[in-house]
């Protein structure tokens, strides 16, 4: 983001659009891996940090794929997931509004894993979960096993069909249980007691079906279930060694992902910012990383890489 503070805009918090890193996995720089960016080739938008924004845009995704439809276009629709923490943020009942009413090609694929971040869903609602939310503007709504793989794909792909027949939403509740912490700096055995997070995490969660399953059927069994952990484990922490160990790219990288035409399609704004952020940072660079690049050409002396 650019936060604006007492006016000035401190661009080394952005985040959305920009690669803060290139990552060297195996000698390789993976510019694909951009996190808050699109892989359009893959038909992708991912959703930013902030909660929810991702929900309005697939209704309008939606839409505009209804208007390719009726031109002739392909059969398609989008598709948005998100948990029940973020159906209590308004963006999902606007959206909701605005799919039914519009008739929007978009699924509504909402996680109950029943804490969102840390607040469990008796703090979040008082009605019967979200499925209901569906009805009351209008939309067909089924609720599944959010544990069954199976049961998943198959509403998935019914709630596809219905929206290309039907031109109208989908409201798809899975209802889960969130096995580990929310995250790295969350600690789920502040908010519900372990005996019941192991259970979840061991017995009925969809990695430990599907494995049942699999196994049944001869497909899969424990030693290999082992071996492929171990070296999946293995090739995980390889790759970020490896990636610890590159050097940050320059700093005036992170406003040339913007547009595609580099600096000749750059508009007047995104150059003053560019030219104000490299200007401060030189301006105090013993303020900053000491080993960050102070411009496009830098790059590390051996005597950096020894004090790395």
């Amino acid at each position: 983001y650019q936060r604006r503070v007492h006016g000035k805009q401190w661009y080394q918090r952005r985040v959305h659009g920009k690669q803060w890193y290139q990552r060297r996995v195996h000698g390789k720089q993976w510019y694909q891996r951009r996190v808050h960016g699109k892989q359009w080739y893959q038909r992708r938008v991912h959703g930013g940090t902030t909660l929810a924004t991702q929900i309005p845009h697939a209704v309008g995704c939606g839409y505009a794929l209804k208007q390719k439809a009726q031109m002739g276009g392909p059969d398609a629709i989008s598709i948005v997931y998100f948990g029940e923490g973020a159906a209590s943020e308004g963006d999902s009942l606007t959206s909701l509004n605005f799919a039914a009413t519009l008739d929007c090609r978009t699924i509504f694929f909402v996680r109950n894993n029943g804490f969102a971040i840390s607040t469990p869903v008796k703090d979040q609602y008082r009605g019967n979960a979200i499925a209901p939310r569906g009805p009351a503007f209008g939309i067909k709504t089924i609720r599944v096993d959010g544990n069954d793989p199976f049961a998943v794909n198959e509403v998935t792909k019914e709630a596809r069909q219905y929206i290309i027949e039907n031109n109208a939403p989908v409201l798809i509740e899975a209802m889960t249980y969130r096995g580990g912490h929310h995250s790295t700096s969350d600690d789920a055995t502040r908010y519900r007691d372990v005996e019941t997070i192991e259970y979840w995490m061991k017995y009925d969660n969809p990695t430990a079906r599907i494995f049942k399953y699999m196994e049944r059927k001869g497909w899969w069994n424990k030693e290999q279930d082992d071996e492929f952990r171990k070296n999946t484990r293995k090739m995980v922490m390889d790759c970020v060694k490896s990636a610890d160990k590159a050097a940050k790219p320059p700093i005036a990288e992170m406003f040339s992902d913007v547009y595609s035409g580099g600096v000749s399609e750059e508009p007047w704004y995104l150059t003053e910012q560019r030219e104000e952020c490299l200007a401060h940072v030189a301006k105090y660079k013993d303020t900053y990383d000491a080993y960050g690049p102070w411009s496009e050409t830098w790059e590390p002396t051996t005597a950096e890489w020894q004090k790395r």
